[in-house]
């Protein structure tokens, strides 16, 4: 019996609606990768991007539990000597909470170029409207 290996070609790619309001970021963006590296279908291939496109909406709605808000930090270094910069998370909640969804989804991706491919099926939106109800996407119920 062979292995099934799924090709490029054959792979299709569905559109998923995803309401982040009152959701645990780090289970969200567990169940928005998962979505996106396409473990949830029969076809799975490690090598391909077989995942789907996901759709947020609602990022500002997000929730931290405990005192991750206020204690919780981002950092970035800019390559330079002395160049690290940090930002709290409830900064970055009001900034853009886009930018937060988005980098625990990244995280959560393979870290080489099939995770840069899935990275860019994920578009976040801060409220209630999309640009993408030509997709149709289907609307996914995450557990809080």
């Amino acid at each position: 019996m062979k292995t099934y290996m799924a090709k490029p070609a054959e792979m299709e790619s569905k559109w998923y609606l995803v309401d982040a309001a009152d959701k645990t970021l780090g289970r969200l963006a567990s169940e928005v990768a998962k979505l996106l590296i396409g473990k949830h279908k029969p076809t799975y291939t490690p090598h391909i991007v077989s995942g789907d496109h996901v759709v947020v909406i609602n990022a500002e709605k997000i929730v931290l539990t405990g005192k991750k808000l206020e204690q919780k930090n981002y950092y970035r270094h800019s390559g330079y000597p002395g160049g690290l910069k940090s930002i709290n998370y409830s900064d970055l909640m009001q900034r853009s909470p886009e930018k937060a969804v988005m980098l625990a989804v990244r995280g959560m991706l393979p870290k080489n170029k099939l995770g840069s491919k899935m990275l860019k099926k994920l578009r976040v939106y801060r409220g209630e409207e999309h640009p993408h109800p030509a997709q149709k996407p289907e609307t996914i119920e995450i557990k809080a």
